[in-house]
């Protein structure tokens, strides 16, 4: 037997006691067929960005626990910033790469201005004890990030002069973090002598 086009129907449900409409007096046209010229002429929705790995890294940093009965949630940036000195530097650092991997995705220098900016609010806020952790709590750099990365990646051609503005810009994170690092190391070295001193 052989096998028969594929036809489209129209079906028309009635209540009870319906009259059914009046069928047009046009002819059946017959199956619809679908060419390759109607598919390309169908509006695509660009597909949605995502990067696995930034998301991963940055729901890990902000978002991966819930405090129970509550809908807040944190992630181990906050919990890193607790040890002194060094927990900032490290979730900084974490942030840094995350920003060297977004600007392969070409996002417009402005955005890595902006993503940079976060990182270093996050690192110098967050040197200050318990109201840097608190605040660390609250902004959540990574997920601000990644959600710029979201909205802007490939919206910007990739330049020679686009690498070397990404690595003046880490350039001078890495140089703010090392200045914090070194603030915060100073004021705990006077604390301690200040203590020795009583």
């Amino acid at each position: 037997m052989a096998e028969q086009p594929a036809r489209e129907i129209e079906v028309e449900v009635l209540p009870p006691g319906a009259i059914p409409r009046a069928r047009s007096a046009e002819p059946d046209p017959g199956p619809r067929i679908y060419t390759r010229e109607d598919r390309d002429a169908e509006p695509q929705r660009p597909p949605e960005f995502d990067d696995p790995f930034i998301a991963l890294v940055a729901r890990l940093m902000d978002n991966v626990f819930t405090i129970p009965g509550t809908k807040i949630r944190f992630g181990l940036d906050p919990i890193i910033g607790l040890v002194a000195g060094y927990g900032d530097a490290a979730a900084a650092l974490t942030s840094i790469l995350l920003l060297l991997r977004s600007a392969k995705h070409r996002v417009p220098k402005i955005v890595l201005a902006q993503m940079a900016l976060n990182i270093v609010l996050n690192a110098t806020v967050g040197a200050v004890p318990v109201a840097g952790d608190a605040f660390s709590f609250w902004f959540k750099s990574n997920e601000r990030n990644y959600a710029l990365l979201r909205k802007h990646a490939g919206s910007a051609k990739p330049t020679g002069g686009s690498w070397l503005f990404v690595l003046l810009l880490l350039g001078g994170v890495g140089a703010v973090l090392v200045l914090t690092i070194m603030a915060y190391a100073s004021m705990l070295l006077l604390l301690v002598q200040f203590i020795r001193g009583l």
